[in-house]
């Protein structure tokens, strides 16, 4: 929020005595990448010797680093809080001030509705005092008000002009593939181009893990059990994972604004640096999302609750269901709950009471029926030849291209007179309403397939296995379960005996498609 300047007991008592008037110096930067106030620390060194030129002295010291003056959605925390100083005539903290003191105008304002507001506050007293790179102004000034007013208007079409540029740089760099510039991204080395030998594997194993069906909650937890930090040396969180993973950068493409840079032909451009997933996998990864949005999504993958960062407890949470029969001899078919027995120390599924729908009539102790579907599910993938989707031609695809040839030719007969604008334009927009509908229908024939496991065996290995680096979660041998599962039915079993397998139905899915893994 601002800070109070350390005095001298001379300065104070010079004060007093009205030989040094106390002022607030104000400092702000647009952009801060290294986040190290270098920027505000020179204009705060600068507005105290400044200062001093004229018998004032900076006794407050308000700063907005990192923030943007001319953008009418950014607040500058600081500047709010000093126009409140200007209207009590004193900080929070108590401290007078009898002006303000900046090193060029243009940090203090940017934007002529902020000027407008500045001097009126500044005025509510007279005999108040101001200066900036151009000396000292009298802001009581009509001449002077309106001079800043310009100057104002002025610097806000000069941002804009700036960022206009700035935007056509950035686009300009996307469609050469350069690098994007800032800072080094999670991934990739301090050149911004090489992978990074830890980072960028761990990035390819999420991807992968991702498409398999395992959960962001899931990764995230392993990522920070293994201790890999953000680029600023923070914590992982499930947000900022799935963000990692939404980023076409991963596969070497770009974005901006939400839409690939792609070039005349509508290809996507790839990038100078290291790719880390593969465009395939990417496009995986993506349609997964999209096909999410708008939705609050579980652990499992199925849209739920919110439950935060966790992963899913039992193995067969929405899949087991009750096979009692009812009055007109169809089956219950209500989701099972789980209840813990602690007598015994284990988890049983049992169909719902009467109150939630259920029938209260079939109940079972949950470690045995995981041990048995688990067993049949594991023997089922054994049987499934895998699918490989890269080895599958949408059908759509040469309609796709279609679309995009004669968009292009479109663009071309335009740009060199040959068609109107009311054609082009009529044209154009249906042509654009053709492509987004067949490339959706693309993002779905992605999403449904799955690459090949390269070998099944190694789906047991990792079912059963203690190393938590080579282990199949929770979540992912629920994904596996959900890929050859409609449900299992748990028939009533009477009172007492033994557990008894043939009283479990499970009901498989027609077309098994078995995910890829990472390696661990």
């Amino acid at each position: 929020m601002g800070n109070t300047v350390t005095l001298t007991d001379e300065e104070l008592d010079m004060i007093k005595a009205g030989l040094l008037i106390p002022v607030a110096g104000y400092a702000r930067i647009s952009k801060d990448d290294e986040k190290d106030r270098h920027g505000v620390k020179d204009q705060h060194r600068d507005n105290r010797v400044n200062a001093r030129k004229y018998g004032w002295i900076v006794v407050y010291e308000y700063e907005d680093n990192d923030r943007s003056a001319s953008k009418p959605n950014v607040v500058r925390k600081d500047f709010e809080t000093m126009l409140v100083a200007l209207r009590r005539g004193r900080t929070t903290e108590g401290v007078e001030i009898r002006g303000v003191i900046v090193v060029h105008e243009d940090r203090l304002i940017r934007r002529p509705g902020d000027y407008e507001r500045f001097v009126e506050e500044f005025t509510l007293d007279d005999g108040r005092v101001y200066a900036d790179e151009q000396g000292k102004k009298d802001l009581y000034s009509d001449d002077v008000e309106t001079m800043g007013l310009m100057g104002a208007v002025i610097s806000k079409a000069e941002s804009r002009r700036m960022r206009k540029r700035a935007r056509n740089n950035h686009r300009r760099r996307a469609a050469e593939g350069k690098v994007p510039r800032g800072k080094p991204r999670f991934g990739w080395l301090e050149d911004k181009i090489t992978a990074h030998p830890v980072n960028g594997r761990a990035i390819n194993k999420a991807a992968k893990d991702f498409i398999a069906g395992r959960s962001t909650a899931s990764i995230t937890l392993e990522w920070r059990r293994k201790g890999i930090l953000t680029t600023e040396g923070n914590q992982f969180k499930q947000q900022t994972l799935a963000l990692v993973l939404k980023n076409p950068r991963i596969c070497g493409y770009r974005s901006i604004n939400g839409q690939l840079v792609c070039d005349e032909k509508g290809n996507p451009i790839v990038g100078e640096w290291d790719a880390l997933v593969t465009p395939a996998e990417w496009k995986k990864i993506d349609a997964i999302f999209k096909a999410r949005r708008g939705k609050v999504v579980g652990p499992s993958g199925e849209t739920a609750g919110e439950l935060g960062l966790r992963e899913p407890k039992y193995l067969l949470t929405g899949l087991a269901r009750c096979g009692k029969p009812k009055a007109d001899g169809s089956l219950c078919l209500t989701r099972h709950r789980i209840t813990w027995v602690p007598k015994h120390s284990w988890h049983n599924y049992s169909c719902q009471p009467r109150c939630n729908g259920g029938c209260a009539g079939t109940a079972r102790q949950g470690p045995a029926v995981d041990e048995f579907v688990t067993e049949a599910v594991l023997a089922k993938l054994e049987e499934v030849t895998a699918f490989d989707v890269t080895d599958v031609e949408w059908e759509g695809q040469e309609q796709l291209d279609d679309r995009y040839r004669r968009l292009s030719a479109l663009k071309t007969q335009y740009a060199s007179g040959g068609i109107s604008d009311g054609f082009f334009f009529e044209t154009v927009r249906s042509l654009e309403v053709e492509i987004d509908r067949l490339r959706g229908e693309q993002r779905k024939f992605v999403l449904s397939g799955q690459q090949a496991l390269t070998t099944t065996a190694n789906i047991r290995e990792r079912w059963f296995a203690d190393d938590p680096d080579v282990a199949l979660d929770l979540s992912q041998k629920r994904a596996f379960l959900r890929l050859a599962l409609h449900a299992v039915v748990i028939h009533p079993a009477g009172k007492g005996g033994r557990f008894n397998p043939d009283l479990l139905e499970l009901r498989w899915r027609k077309e098994i498609q078995v995910p890829s893994l990472a390696a661990a």
